[in-house]
């Protein structure tokens, strides 16, 4: 993938569900999109269907594996930081009980 604050055309590709597709930028603040601050460093696209300065956010780097996912409740959940749900459920001791409880709602592949 390209460093941090790249505007190049690569591909976004999600370790968990292979959902693939070309990214604008990555990191927080996207040129593009002036009124959009990012939490964490994400793959983001622009929106493809407005003319506007919209952008898409497509996923980040798990904060302890550092796979690269996307937002799909189904691969990731952000809290603080962007993490795989193999690491939550890895170490569910470190994370509060709504967060458990939410992954209890998570569609299972």
């Amino acid at each position: 993938m390209s460093s941090r604050g790249s505007n190049a055309k690569d591909s976004f590709t999600c370790d968990n569900c292979k959902f693939s597709v070309k990214y604008d930028y990555f990191g927080k603040k996207p040129p593009f999109s002036k009124n959009t601050i990012v939490l964490e460093d994400a793959y983001i696209m622009r929106d493809p269907f407005t003319d506007e300065s919209k952008c898409i956010v497509l996923g980040s780097h798990c904060a302890i594996c550092n796979r690269v996912l996307c937002v799909s409740q189904g691969c990731s959940i952000f809290y603080l930081k962007r993490f795989c749900l193999e690491c939550v459920n890895s170490n569910k001791d470190q994370f509060p009980a709504e967060i458990n409880l939410e992954l209890k709602k998570t569609p299972k592949e």
